[in-house]
């Protein structure tokens, strides 16, 4: 199955009933009159995070989503059917974002978790509603209320304690599949990984995820290489994993160009809890191995571990060290995922609001629908402005 983690999709609330004009007439049964009944709300468009999902490739091949209609409202009072709800399946660490994906609307990280994305239209009123003593026949029936749309972006970000970072044939990928079931693509050629792998791994009676993203080099925050974009699947870890090749020439220059393009991509991972390995230590003599970690570790300013995930050295020594801070996280943030935010966006959530021009001086309390804005006054405690 190829592996998509973004998408962008065009959904639709359904569109409310319109209200029936009827009036009662019939022989020889007085007190007859307006029997016109409301219309239908339109579906709702509701996203559903599942556990059997772990691509958004379904989101590939349709990327047009509507909800169902109200029906219309009848005679005898009778009130058009809803219409029926629109449910998108989507995998756990989903991000559903605005188009120009400054705000984050919804963050699924749970399986079963279904939140609301889109309300749906209300139904007009029928001409029974406005009944009154000094208006006993009205022929008034409203449309019903417009749905909601908007084009949104699917965005997945992997589920994981522990993510791997580094330059192209750092080792990651071989480190992934000595500690873990996985088995990545690995090659002796750079961009090996073109998208990322997920691991478990067991130390002891304890377990956590492991994900293997594609290297970085440098300027890869303006695009060089395969970008950065990657890096949205780590926001999530609670410890990242920097392997450094140690038949490099400069490690500590290597060190400083992967550092610099996670400063560079923001969302917090320049200051996540970080664990240095000098990697491919079976194919350095020792002197060069005590050489190379000096060097990584003046330029880090961290204890380094050495490591060669072909031959198997330093792999307890390093899972347990990657160990101490992911129970450390999940003893103080709780075991489920760690919270994200949309990179370079504000974070904020809020909903959608409908937009009227208008006022009541008609009598019959006309307003004019004028479309949909979304609201950000609910999480900052403004009134806010309808646009």
């Amino acid at each position: 199955m190829k592996f998509l983690d973004q998408a962008k999709i065009f959904v639709k609330s359904g569109d409310g009933g319109a209200g029936a004009v009827s009036f009662r007439r019939e022989k020889y049964i007085e007190f007859g009159g307006p029997d016109g009944g409301d219309g239908g709300r339109g579906g709702h468009v509701y996203v559903e995070c599942v556990d059997n999902l772990n691509t958004l490739i379904d989101f590939r091949y349709q990327q047009h989503f509507k909800a169902a209609k109200g029906d219309h409202g009848q005679g005898r009072n009778r009130t058009g059917g809803s219409g029926r709800d629109l449910v998108l399946k989507v995998p756990v660490g989903t991000q559903i974002l605005s188009e120009d994906r400054e705000e984050v609307l919804l963050d699924l990280t749970h399986a079963g978790q279904r939140q609301q994305l889109l309300r749906g239209g209300d139904g007009g009123f029928g001409n029974a509603h406005y009944k009154t003593s000094t208006n006993q026949a009205p022929r008034r029936g409203d449309v019903g209320w417009p749905g909601q749309e908007a084009w949104v972006w699917l965005r997945l970000k992997l589920i994981a304690d522990c993510g791997l970072v580094g330059l192209p044939n750092a080792g990651k990928s071989t480190f992934l599949s000595a500690v873990t079931h996985a088995r990545p693509k690995i090659a002796d050629y750079p961009f090996t990984t073109l998208h990322p792998n997920l691991g478990v791994a067991h130390v002891g009676e304890e377990e956590f995820i492991i994900a293997d993203i594609p290297g970085l080099i440098e300027g890869a925050h303006e695009g060089a290489g395969l970008g950065d974009r990657f890096l949205g699947h780590i926001e999530r870890c609670r410890v990242l994993l920097h392997l450094i090749d140690g038949t490099e020439e400069d490690v500590a220059e290597a060190y400083r160009v992967v550092r610099g393009e996670l400063a560079s991509y923001g969302g917090g991972l320049a200051e996540k809890p970080e664990v240095v390995a000098l990697n491919k230590c079976d194919a350095l003599l020792p002197e060069e191995i005590e050489e190379k970690m000096a060097a990584l570790a003046a330029a880090s300013g961290a204890t380094v571990l050495p490591l060669s995930g072909a031959a198997g050295i330093g792999l307890k020594d390093v899972l347990y060290a990657l160990l101490a801070p992911i129970k450390a996280s999940r003893s103080e943030h709780g075991a489920g995922p760690l919270a994200a935010e949309a990179t370079g966006g504000t974070g904020k959530t809020g909903s959608w609001r409908p937009a009227l021009d208008g006022d009541d001086e008609g009598g019959e309390g006309d307003m004019a629908f004028s479309g949909w804005y979304f609201d950000l006054s609910e999480e900052n405690g403004d009134e806010g402005e309808e646009e």
